[in-house]
């Protein structure tokens, strides 16, 4: 095995799907259960997840089927929505404005996908009252003397007879900073295509938004409930992302797999697959030492594929780095510090929009001197934990984006909402790690059922890393 970039890529996969050659993501892509839910007619689905989680991949797969399979399928990305939405004043002029900019550019789109795009097609657009569906469905019966590849053509046909079109709106999020300008903005945009779907039957929409982008508007704008019901939170199981990266394996060797008997087997069996790849045992210290290299690598993860693409890549240059021709525990070992480090600063990236000085809360929560000698502070009894946070809070309170201060158990519940801290319970099999996808609520209030609190593993190297052998000595690795 060799492990330059160009072949780590090609094994691991990209961590942008939409960085990623097509054919290799088809090539790879795992179908989770949730992708049903989401690919098919319903009017309006939201997928909501952290980022890493697979959105972006999901609809990249989506969009090629569909379009394979004759349907009329268009991707509308934050450029396209540039300029709606500037004044947020008037919220319900807000909504209309929405309705109208994504009506105009869906009829845009498509008629620029067909070659037909034309001098006066906003006008008449405006004669269908804005309506794009209504406006293509005349618009293209009028196109059969146009020069049309035959591909185009099936998808015209099939258009006029099903009268549908799938509109897929991925990354608004990029460029949210949490202020009310934002959160109205989205709120809007969710009313809106909600009410293109009621009005016009066979316009459907899949929308993507982060986990926090949701939750701020979901929370702030009383009018949001009437789209929760379409909402699929998107999340892995452990298991299903150690069969995601079986099939990535298998398919770089040009092997098939069936994803359904992946999910069938024991995870031990699943390691089997790996072994020409990495080490099938961490040969480490303390409680990882002899563990199967499965259950650390789910461990280090916060149930994210993007993590273990980030986790395996960095330890595969470390291969590269001493030629070996397999990823091996020194090599996951030498790299776990950056790997940490990088997911500790993706972790302020993605939430500062929420809580601007979340770095003072996080790195407050580094164990003191006191609680490592105790062999303490990466676990909480919930008294403990709310202790632990009115101490940081003692050098400042925080506020939120909105401008509210937050109070101890706001700050408790925003770190496991970000899945810095998980839900935790010893088991005769391994520790029980719960998180927030598993056990969501749609307020800042802080819920106990019954586990102590956790800092995650995938961010311990970069709270302590003056003394990385401690880690090996005090965590537990995951049940999975």
């Amino acid at each position: 095995m060799e492990f330059d970039e160009y072949h780590l890529q090609r094994l691991f996969g990209h961590e942008a799907a939409e960085s990623e050659d097509p054919e290799r993501l088809k090539e790879y892509y795992f179908k989770s259960k949730l992708y049903k839910q989401v690919v098919n007619d319903l009017p309006l689905r939201i997928v909501v997840g952290h980022k890493g989680i697979g959105k972006s991949a999901l609809f990249q797969v989506a969009i090629d089927e569909e379009a394979r399979s004759n349907k009329l399928t268009l991707l509308i990305k934050p450029n396209d929505v540039q300029g709606i939405g500037k004044d947020t004043s008037n919220f319900l002029g807000l909504i209309s404005e929405w309705k109208t900019g994504i009506n105009e550019i869906i009829a845009k789109k498509t008629l620029e996908s067909f070659g037909l795009l034309h001098e006066g097609w906003r006008q008449k657009l405006n004669q269908f009252g804005g309506a794009a569906l209504n406006y293509l469905e005349s618009t293209l019966n009028l196109s059969e003397k146009v020069n049309l590849t035959d591909s185009k053509k099936a998808i015209i046909e099939n258009f006029l007879k099903s009268n549908k079109i799938y509109v897929y709106i991925d990354d608004l999020d990029r460029g949210w900073e949490g202020k009310e300008w934002d959160i109205k903005r989205i709120s809007a945009l969710l009313n809106a295509v909600r009410d293109i779907s009621t009005e016009n039957r066979g316009v459907y929409f899949r929308i993507s938004l982060r986990s926090d982008v949701y939750f701020l508007s979901r929370t702030s704008d009383e009018s949001t409930d009437k789209t929760e019901s379409s909402v699929i939170w998107y999340h892995w199981t452990n298991h299903e992302i150690l069969a995601l990266l079986v099939k990535r394996i298998e398919s770089f060797f040009g092997r098939d797999v069936d994803e359904k008997e992946l999910l069938k087997k024991d995870q031990w069996e699943l390691m089997k697959y790996l072994s020409p790849v990495i080490e099938e045992r961490f040969m480490g210290k303390g409680h990882w030492n002899n563990a199967p290299m499965y259950r650390v690598l789910m461990s280090l993860i916060r149930k994210r594929p993007r993590d273990l693409v980030k986790l395996l890549t960095l330890a595969g240059r470390e291969a590269n780095n001493y030629e070996d021709d397999i990823i091996r525990t020194a090599h996951l070992e030498n790299i776990f510090e950056s790997y940490s480090q990088g997911r500790l600063q993706d972790t302020f990236n993605e939430y500062r929009s929420e809580l601007p000085d979340i770095e003072r809360l996080v790195l407050g929560m580094k164990p003191t001197k006191v609680e490592r000698r105790a062999a303490e502070g990466y676990v909480y009894s919930t008294d403990k934990l709310l202790k632990k946070i009115s101490t940081i809070e003692e050098q400042g309170s925080f506020r939120w984006a909105k401008g509210s201060i937050a109070t101890t158990k706001e700050l408790a519940a925003f770190l496991y909402k970000i899945n810095f801290l998980t839900a935790r319970k010893e088991t005769g099999s391994g520790i029980d790690r719960k998180y927030f996808e598993e056990n969501r609520y749609l307020s800042n209030k802080f819920t106990e059922f019954g586990y102590d609190w956790e800092v995650h593993p995938a961010y311990r190297w970069a709270l302590q890393p003056d003394d990385p052998r401690k880690i090996f000595e005090e965590l537990k690795l995951s049940a999975t």
